[in-house]
């Protein structure tokens, strides 16, 4: 939400399915993915967003958003826990370690470049980040990154009786885009570059006409917004109105 607020646009806290009636748009963002799901069983959300998603409506996910977006999500806790979907993709829930090994990177992201110009490179900010395995042949790869050398030795398995493969690649993938979706392992909105945040405010029109940065929604135009949505899972709600009055404190920006 500050993240928004940056830009000049407000965002609307999603936590019960009503609250996504009227929306155009939708941000699942990063936190601790157990316990959003639980949160999300709990307000019976499940149905409501993957209707929302269904519909080919403009929706990106970060970190946790990306675990939730997926088809399969692989490393997950005893019990597993329950995804949305539509992703074409396989996802390692804590692929990069603990929080321990949280880390910051410059990714090559030509289509970044390509769309807003600027160099083909962006920050990103992993923290406790999943990444992508593998992708279905309709899923774009915008950008991945090398594994680094001191992350702990990931052992996949397919399925019952299916022999646990070691994950043995140089690199991984950790920004995608299929049709209406976009996700990311990493924090956009813990850096000082606005581009992907910035493209979905200029085409619902929210913006200030010289803000030039812009990537997320021209995924689907159709979609002109009257309003740009924000889900958060977290127990308390934060007054998002434009003002001047109890403004809150921002974020460090990670440059």
């Amino acid at each position: 939400m500050i993240a928004l607020r940056r830009i000049g646009v407000s965002g609307v806290e999603v936590r019960k399915p009503e609250q996504l009636q009227g929306l155009d748009s939708l941000i699942i963002p990063g936190g601790e993915s157990t316990t959003m799901a639980k949160l999300a069983n709990y307000h019976n959300l499940f149905p409501a967003l993957r209707e929302f998603v269904g519909a080919g409506k403009p929706v990106w996910g970060t970190c946790a958003g990306l675990i939730f977006l997926a088809n399969k999500a692989v490393g997950q806790k005893s019990g597993g826990q329950e995804l949305i979907g539509g992703l074409d993709c396989t996802v390692h829930r804590n692929f990069f370690g603990s929080q321990l090994q949280s880390f910051e990177t410059e990714l090559s992201v030509p289509m970044l470049a390509e769309k807003e110009g600027g160099n083909n490179t962006c920050r990103g900010v992993f923290i406790r980040a999943p990444a992508i395995l593998d992708v279905g042949s309709d899923v774009e790869v915008l950008a991945d990154c090398p594994v680094p050398a001191d992350r702990p030795s990931i052992t996949i398995t397919s399925g019952e009786g299916v022999e646990e493969e070691v994950y043995s690649k140089d690199r991984v993938i950790v920004a995608v885009r299929q049709g209406n979706i976009l996700a990311t392992a990493f924090h956009p909105e813990l850096t000082s570059d606005s581009r992907c945040l910035g493209h979905a405010m200029m085409l619902m029109d929210l913006c200030a006409p010289t803000d030039r940065h812009r990537f997320f929604l021209d995924m689907d135009k159709e979609y002109q917004a009257k309003a740009f949505s924000a889900l958060s899972l977290s127990s308390t709600s934060r007054d998002v109105q434009d003002g001047s009055k109890n403004k809150p404190l921002d974020l460090p920006i990670f440059e």
